[in-house]
């Protein structure tokens, strides 16, 4: 179920990312569109609302952590794929392993062939500066 929630979450932002409109009218149409179950919609959902509300720090982490890339260039679906990463990450409930593997797969379910290389660097690099106890990164 947290999977698809990631899934349909990445969707979500990468439709927002693209096409900004409120969040709530972005959320309705995509359900809308793509009925799910309700827990399903709940974790997407709370996915989306919390990497919204911290797209400034996260931003921020991204753009520190991605040698050689602004956040704005980098491949929508990878910046995406990022942002949702870094809030599980920022989030407390989701151990940073399955945070960073969980990201590691949408890349390479959504992106290109080095999408899962790339996510993996630079959330890796956020796991050491949020808690440098995780040094090993998952591959």
């Amino acid at each position: 179920m947290r999977r698809k929630a990631r899934e349909y979450a990445v969707q979500i932002l990468y439709s927002l990312d693209l096409n900004p409109v409120p969040a709530k009218e972005a959320l309705t149409l995509f359900w809308e569109q793509n009925p799910a179950k309700p827990e399903t919609v709940d974790y997407a959902t709370k996915l989306v609302e919390g990497t919204l509300e911290r797209k400034k720090q996260i931003d921020a982490l991204l753009s520190k952590h991605s040698n050689h890339w602004k956040v704005e260039r980098m491949p929508v679906t990878d910046r995406n794929i990022l942002r949702l990463g870094t809030y599980e990450l920022l989030a407390e409930g989701v151990p940073p392993k399955v945070a960073l593997n969980e990201a590691i797969e949408l890349a390479k379910r959504f992106g290109t062939t080095d999408s899962s290389t790339f996510v993996n660097g630079v959330l890796d690099g956020i796991l050491q500066e949020l808690d440098p106890k995780n040094i090993q990164t998952v591959s």
